[in-house]
């Protein structure tokens, strides 16, 4: 991290153009109006919703890939049962982040050799939590400005409110107020929703978690039932994987409007990457709902989960800053 702190440089660089650069125009537009993009999301994200206002994403650093860090994961091979790490201040995360991929590799290695299904995603950003300013990456201009409103946003609710050993709630207040900042962001600045003009990848997006759901439902009967031994539970699991992917494949046009998900039937499915649907995408709406009940008022929503110290259920301490207060 610290070695591409050190290459970071002002935001407001992308802005200037150098006389003696060689740069193409239209390269020196984009940094343009990407830097002004972010600048205008950080305004909307501290002065609208009322995010706490920090020195992230005021830098820029230029990459040669498409993502910023290697993280694994990992999980029981019978159960969703997470593999957590320790860290200091944050206490247990259920992932670990590595900037060398070889690095994600050996970790892999190592807990494969425990006996855990493992799985390593490429992510494009993670907050530091204020120990260090987070900055912006190259390839982050290539996202949409709803993508980029919802990452910048998700990752400053982190360096708002984080609860030690709540990661789950974290994760889940920071993917809802993500999301639905962004989308009133494009509102503020007269652009249509994205689920206009985004419509088909959000349709399969939700189908595919349906599908995922339905899998980790029928993984569970299994894992939770006493009368299996473990070497039937993944004899059991093996089976229902497999045919799932057959179904999959055999009813993807029916299902599917684009063609974003068909490599799931190659990939190698384990509890590892299940266990990050269970993580990020519960399925339930209870965060959403919350926010209708208290009236809707992403300002007030934020600053009622600033009051959160998590020393109880962090779901019933919400409620009660946000509703009895």
């Amino acid at each position: 991290m610290l070695g591409y702190l050190n290459r970071a440089i002002p935001l407001e660089d992308l802005l200037i153009e150098d006389p003696g650069s060689a740069q193409a125009p239209a390269a020196f537009e984009e940094n343009q109006r990407f830097a002004l993009a972010v600048m205008d999301i950080r305004r909307f994200a501290m002065e609208e919703l009322g995010l706490n206002a920090t020195r992230n994403y005021t830098t820029y650093v230029e990459l040669d890939r498409d993502y910023l860090a290697a993280v694994v994961s990992a999980s029981a091979r019978d159960s969703f049962s997470r593999h957590e790490w320790w860290f200091p201040i944050v206490g247990r995360l259920p992932y670990k982040g590595f900037f060398n991929v070889e690095d994600a590799r050996r970790e892999r290695d190592k807990l494969e050799r425990r006996d855990l299904d493992v799985w390593i995603r490429g992510v494009s950003a993670f907050s530091t939590l204020g120990w260090f300013s987070d900055p912006l990456y190259s390839f982050m201009k290539n996202y949409t400005l709803y993508n980029l409103a919802d990452l910048i946003i998700h990752e400053s609710v982190h360096a708002t409110v984080f609860l030690r050993n709540h990661v789950q709630f974290n994760e889940e207040l920071a993917s809802f107020i993500g999301t639905e900042g962004a989308r009133l962001y494009l509102e503020s600045i007269g652009y249509e929703a994205p689920e206009l003009t985004e419509q088909d990848s959000r349709t399969d997006q939700a189908t595919y978690l349906g599908f995922i759901r339905e899998l980790i439902a029928e993984l569970d009967t299994v894992y939770t039932n006493p009368i299996f031994s473990r070497e039937q539970k993944l004899e059991y699991k093996e089976i229902i994987i497999a045919d799932l992917k057959i179904r999959f494949e055999e009813n993807y046009e029916s299902m599917f409007i684009t063609d974003n998900y068909r490599g799931f039937v190659d990939m190698p499915i384990n509890n590892a990457y299940l266990e990050l649907f269970r993580l990020y995408y519960e399925g339930n709406t209870w965060f959403k709902d919350l926010y209708e009940k208290s009236g809707s008022n992403m300002r007030a929503y934020i600053e009622a989960a600033k009051t959160l110290r998590g020393r109880e259920d962090p779901k019933l301490e919400f409620e009660r800053a946000l509703l009895y207060n």
